[in-house]
């Protein structure tokens, strides 16, 4: 099995949105925010290259939006889903299988594509089988006021009417060298891939722990819909992973790919920093 980093580039969210009740005073020197209050943060997928099979684990923003919409997101940086997976070999084509952790934009707006008139989408990865639970689907595609944004039906529905759409079941095993942990506190249903190399055990942490900073148990966001549910969950998770010596992929921290977890007497943080490749 080989593991890849595939950055997609950087985007900016608001600093409060992202440490909710924690104070600015604290998670600026953190993630410090620019004058608009907005703090840059990465969307980093991986690529999982196992056999005759390559799993890519969620896909970035996308780039069919208009151009209002992403003037909210500051886009920024030189990476590109497209540009990191030819630097590693493959294209788009080859890939055989889309996990989509859960269907935000910012972690599914990859999926689909326009077509080459314009005038309609298209799966980006023609030849892959995606993976959502049906739970999250539905809670999806019948979003709530509250969470309504996040889910456009422009990165969701095409996937569906192609064909190509898979649910996984709790408890199931998509893959042999994965297992996947359902949390609900962020969103309905959002899946965690648990990737065993081997040699470690690695965690997709999506948004449940998005970033370093949010290891300790009160780093919560404001855009979870159940943020108490999401405080027990991570209390529960990070136990085990400290028991079981995980390591953490971060999809959102905009300088740390990976860590090790550190229990401290003032709970838990995050260790030492590494790269996929190096493991």
């Amino acid at each position: 099995m080989k593991l890849y980093t595939i950055e997609t580039g950087f985007f900016k969210l608001d600093g409060g949105a992202m440490f909710g009740v924690v104070p600015k005073s604290i998670w600026n020197k953190l993630n410090p925010a620019d004058d608009n209050n907005m703090c840059n943060w990465a969307m980093r997928c991986l690529l999982i290259e196992s056999g005759n099979r390559l799993i890519l684990i969620d896909n970035g923003l996308g780039d069919k939006q208009d151009a209002k919409f992403f003037s909210h997101y500051f886009l920024n940086g030189n990476d590109s889903l497209h540009k990191s997976l030819a630097k590693h070999g493959f294209t788009e084509n080859d890939i055989t299988d889309v996990f989509l952790t859960h269907l935000h934009f910012d972690h599914c707006g990859g999926s689909v594509k326009w077509n080459s008139a314009h005038d309609g989408f298209e799966l980006t990865f023609p030849n892959a089988t995606y993976w959502s639970t049906e739970k999250h689907w539905q809670w999806a595609t019948h979003p709530n006021a509250r969470e309504k944004a996040s889910f456009l039906k422009e990165n969701i529905l095409p996937v569906q009417e192609s064909g190509h759409l898979k649910f996984i079941k709790e408890g199931e095993k998509p893959f042999p060298e994965m297992d996947v942990l359902f949390v609900n506190g962020h969103t309905e249903a959002m899946m965690l891939p648990v990737i065993s190399t081997g040699k470690n055990t690695i965690v997709y942490c999506a948004d449940l722990i998005p970033s370093t900073a949010h290891v300790p148990l009160p780093y919560i966001m404001a855009y979870d819909m159940r943020p108490l549910v999401t405080l027990e969950e991570k209390e529960k998770f990070l136990t085990t992973a400290a028991e079981k010596n995980y390591l953490f992929y971060y999809e959102h921290d905009p300088l740390v790919e990976c860590t090790s977890l550190l229990k401290t007497e003032k709970g838990f943080r995050a260790g030492e920093s590494l790269n996929i490749s190096d493991l």
